[in-house]
């Protein structure tokens, strides 16, 4: 079960032993002028308001931050803000900022609402996290709206609860394959091995590469990965050797977000410096780097230079 305290327990297993990863200078990226674009980030995450989620950022490092609002009456599982919420803070923050639109995904009005902040300058759609298999006609509706607009879909997968049925997903690649999808959370990083078992949340252990997410990344040029949270992380540490290999095979669709909650923005409670930090401790090459970090998400994403 995907519940708080199983997410509380995997962070706090994971930030002792890569707390060293997370020291300013070293992961923050203050000694050089890489640009980092944080792909995965909430207003009101966890009921942080937005001068804190500003000053995070800054301490991260991040040159621009990707908002991803809730829809109308869910918090994406914690208390984020709404479609307004980040256009709010685009707009009073023009040169860091962009955002997502967002809506329950079998809402009536999920097409108007989204398509209402496209027109208004949402660059995407997501974070697409709501009670629906992952190739229903729900889903199809917004690729259809993403393929009529030109703008990714980030999905957030998790067995038994949002977006299932990945196994199933790439009949929605084949049929939009102008529309790019990202993919994200607990389902999708634990599929990047062939033998994983889908209700378990934050695996360990060795990886066998050419799991249903390695196969989508391979196979279909409109899939991406969203490198964010504790699923993310922990698709990086949980076999180190694995890891260097995965992305430097798919170091054109991988995509660095951070999707933590803290106050902070370094030190072992912030899983978006950690992130950084191990990106950089393993794969040291400057050019693949900067991939991760902004090439790949301008690639598919409208961010201003």
């Amino acid at each position: 079960m995907n519940t708080p305290s199983n997410r509380r327990k995997f962070l706090a297993a994971t930030s002792a032993a890569i707390a060293a990863t997370s020291l300013p200078g070293q992961a923050l990226g203050r000694k050089d002028k890489q640009e980092i674009i944080d792909l995965h980030q909430h207003t009101n995450y966890s009921g942080r308001n937005d001068e804190r989620l500003l000053r995070h950022q800054k301490a991260m490092g991040i040159k621009w931050t990707v908002l991803l609002p809730a829809g109308r009456k869910f918090g994406l599982g914690a208390i984020c803000g709404g479609n307004k919420t980040v256009r709010r803070v685009v707009v009073k923050n023009p040169k860091n900022y962009v955002h997502f639109a967002n809506e329950i995904a079998d809402h009536p009005e999920c097409i108007e609402t989204i398509e209402t902040y496209l027109k208004k300058g949402a660059v995407g759609i997501g974070e697409q996290k709501f009670r629906v298999d992952c190739d229903s006609k729900h889903i199809e509706r917004i690729a259809e709206l993403a393929q009529e607009y030109d703008v990714p879909v980030l999905m957030h997968f998790e067995h038994d609860n949002y977006n299932t049925g990945i196994e199933r997903f790439h009949k929605v690649l084949e049929k939009f394959p102008k529309v790019n999808f990202i993919g994200h959370a607990q389902t999708w990083w634990g599929n990047i091995d062939k033998n994983h078992k889908q209700e378990v949340m934050y695996p360990k252990g060795k990886v066998t590469p050419s799991g249903i997410s390695d196969r989508l990344l391979s196979d279909y040029p409109n899939m991406f990965g969203d490198m964010s949270a504790g699923s993310g992380q922990n698709a990086l540490i949980r076999d180190e050797a694995h890891a260097v290999d995965f992305i430097k095979r798919h170091q054109d669709k991988l995509i660095y977000g951070s999707d933590c909650n803290d106050l902070i923005g370094r030190g072992p409670s912030c899983i978006g410096a950690r992130t950084i930090g191990i990106i950089r401790r393993l794969i040291p090459d400057r050019k693949i780097q900067d991939k991760l970090f902004s090439g790949n998400a301008r690639r598919i994403i409208r961010i201003p230079k």
